[in-house]
């Protein structure tokens, strides 16, 4: 039986495999952007896909933790737009 890789939603401390979660990655110039193909260089954090572990991640300091950096408003808003993207596209499929 071949290891699958987990990972814990920085929202509701869930551990899924990888390929189920959402990464999102700091940039070398200290910006936050979604991963979908979760190989990025940067530092990372993953999430689930649901709506409240994002809003939760968004809201609070944790994502701001997790990345070790201070998110602007403008950031935390297209981190969402990217989200709803993503979610569409993956509907679509």
């Amino acid at each position: 039986m071949a290891h699958i890789p987990e990972r814990t939603c920085i929202a509701c401390r869930t551990k899924r495999p990888k390929a189920e979660m959402l990464r999102l990655v700091r940039t070398g110039d200290g910006r936050a952007a979604l991963d979908p193909q979760a190989r990025q260089p940067g530092r990372g954090a993953y999430l689930c896909a649901a709506a409240v572990c994002w809003q939760a991640a968004l809201r609070g300091s944790r994502l701001d933790r997790a990345l070790r950096t201070a998110l602007q408003a403008s950031t935390r808003q297209a981190l969402l737009a990217a989200l709803e993207e993503h979610s569409a596209v993956r509907m679509r499929e």
